[in-house]
């Protein structure tokens, strides 16, 4: 097993910090990019989960599933089961390159900081040069601003990379990190690290990176759309079609497909909403590798490291435990799907009683076809096809399962292309408004037994249990 200081959860379950471990993390990474692209907005980002605070596991903060029908499991294993990741990377998927049994080459872990600052693909800006970029971080370019820092909007000449007329050439995100912010040296390191070596359509583009006395600034590509969160969540924010939910979710898959699938896997580790940047055709690319962690290798499991991520986000296995694994990511995946589907925070402190955590209010509906309108956004307007938004739910509710049970990314991506690709119209909202109650019913009940007869010995037996009492160990 790997060991990185990990947190230690005492005997209820809370996480207690090591005195070394604050010292050496005692800045907690805020959302880097999330929120950037809203003219001059405050951001409002979920708070981040660090070495630094005790966090509580309990039903309120980090829900467990429990007593999960057998047969929306059914519905999901048959719908992954015929394709796992032969199809992960035909959509121009690259890491430089691919080793000898077709997985994504990525590049040796550095051994020096020298190394990653070096790579070949990143332009190494000076301070003068990003002022020129930014008119000299003017506030009118200014973009968006946040614990971490300051974003602004710049130009850069397309081939050459150099300051180019506001207009001209090709715009930039320029993320100036503030000296006293929650963004540490470390986590702007792993960003130039990964994603100077990595990259894939569905992986917002790092341009270049500058280092300069205490300053630090990362130049990223401009996506003109925006965060997912703010489409799902803030006041004025364009609401998205059931379409374009399934497209962003299908990007955002196929990136952290190529992360688990690579040949070192890389686990994200901050996955949510506000990570997922939009560009001008919404499509879905994955920001913010502050976090990011390489996975697993040879016979260990897991990795052992410090508890970080964003509260309701993170599995309860590695809030528990420190135990890091790609399966983590896939929970993240699931929240978002759900927070895509309702439109609805994963943490809601707006909201009373149960409905202030999706998941606790989500749960009693996803497994149920006849109930499933009721957490539907109402901007849909009941304008998504029933058995698609069905089986959409109920990967979502198997990637917040129980960690042994989830599915693979590439099974994920499997389902959502299914789902994308489907000319299923169907009936629209509560249940199907154009069928009677008994058709609908006998419908339901000729999918499951169809479904069920597909799938063989990969039926799930054995309901759910808390995470506390079982701990899934590999990845």
């Amino acid at each position: 097993m790997q060991q990185e200081n990990p947190m230690i959860p005492n005997k209820s379950g809370n996480c207690i910090r090591r005195s070394s471990l604050c010292a050496a993390f005692s800045r907690a990474s805020l959302p880097l990019m999330g929120n950037c692209f809203q003219p001059r907005s405050k951001i409002d980002a979920s708070r981040p989960i660090s070495e630094d605070c005790l966090f509580p596991i309990s039903g309120k903060v980090i829900p467990v599933i429990f007593g999960i029908s057998v047969v929306p499991m059914i519905v999901l294993y048959a719908i992954t089961a015929p394709s796992r990741s032969s199809h992960s990377y035909a959509h121009s998927s690259t890491a430089h390159g691919y080793s000898d049994n077709g997985k994504p080459r990525v590049l040796p872990n550095p051994r020096s900081e020298v190394e990653i600052l070096s790579s070949p693909h990143l332009k190494a800006f000076t301070l003068n040069e990003l002022r020129n970029v930014t008119r000299n971080f003017c506030p009118d370019s200014l973009l968006g601003e946040g614990g971490f820092g300051d974003v602004y909007k710049g130009w850069i000449d397309e081939k050459t990379l150099g300051a180019s007329r506001p207009g001209s050439g090709m715009p930039v995100a320029v993320k100036k990190l503030k000296i006293e912010g929650f963004q540490g040296h470390k986590e702007w390191l792993s960003e130039v690290y990964y994603l100077g070596q990595l990259h894939h359509p569905n992986l917002v583009k790092l341009h270049g990176f500058c280092l300069d006395g205490d300053n630090r600034l990362l130049v990223y590509e401009y996506m003109s759309n925006g965060s997912l969160e703010n489409h799902l969540f803030r006041r004025g924010g364009k609401s998205l079609s059931w379409e374009t939910r399934i497209k962003v979710a299908v990007g955002a898959a196929r990136g952290l497909t190529l992360l688990h699938d690579s040949e070192q896997q890389v686990i994200y580790r901050d996955f949510k909403a506000a990570n997922i940047l939009l560009d001008s055709e919404f499509n879905a690319k994955l920001s913010d590798f502050g976090f990011a962690k390489a996975g697993p290798t040879g016979d260990c499991t897991h990795v052992s490291t410090q508890v970080l991520g964003t509260q309701g986000y993170a599995a309860p296995e590695y809030i528990a435990t420190g135990w890091l694994t790609a399966k983590c990511d896939v929970y993240s995946f699931g929240v978002v799907l759900l927070e895509l589907l309702s439109g609805r925070r994963v943490v809601d402190k707006t909201r009373a009683g149960v409905e202030r955590n999706l998941l606790d209010w989500a749960r009693p509906f996803l497994g149920d076809r006849r109930k499933l309108f009721r957490i539907m956004d109402t901007k849909l307007e009941g304008q998504y096809p029933q058995k698609a938004a069905y089986i959409a739910a109920i990967l979502a509710l198997q990637c917040i399962s129980e960690a042994k049970i989830r599915p693979q990314m590439s099974e994920v991506l499997a389902t959502l292309e299914r789902i994308q690709m489907s000319r299923t119209t169907g009936g629209r909202s509560r249940g199907g408004r154009s069928h009677n109650a008994e058709t609908h019913n006998n419908q339901h009940s000729t999918e499951r037994r169809s479904v069920s007869s597909q799938i063989g010995d990969r039926t799930v037996n054995s309901p759910l249990g808390s995470p506390r009492g079982s701990y899934m160990k590999s990845g």
